[in-house]
């Protein structure tokens, strides 16, 4: 048979880089999420704060991911890509079984608007 310990894998683990307001945009802010996948590492599907417009920079590593029904892809470091606000984000995962990844998700979104993240049910 198949065990469930094939099928999970090690969680991504994350802190933040930086959280300020920005003066010429009231009621918003820049976060800075830092992301580290271990090897083989992911980020369950998830929705984040619903004002939140992302930019994930791969900063190491590859990361696969797949936002709405876009086509799943690997950013490699130096590469980028965005979330609108509202957007499911179906894949978040290291590309790489043998590599660790790091990224920084940057968030763009209203200053009280929480949870950042929630994942999928």
């Amino acid at each position: 048979g198949v065990s469930l310990a094939q099928d999970s894998k090690p969680p991504s683990k994350s802190a933040t880089a930086f959280d300020n307001p920005i003066p010429n945009i009231p009621g918003k802010k820049i976060l800075a999420i830092l992301v580290e996948y271990p090897p083989g590492g992911a980020t369950p599907p998830h929705h984040h704060a619903p004002s939140a417009f992302i930019t994930a920079y791969v900063i190491s590593g590859a990361v696969r991911s797949q936002v709405d029904d876009g086509p799943a892809r690997v950013y490699h470091a130096g590469e980028y890509f965005t979330e609108n606000p509202g957007s499911h984000h179906r894949i978040s995962e290291n590309a790489s079984a043998t590599e660790p990844a790091k990224m920084l998700a940057i968030f763009v979104m209203d200053q009280n608007d929480a949870p950042l993240t929630r994942l999928d049910k």
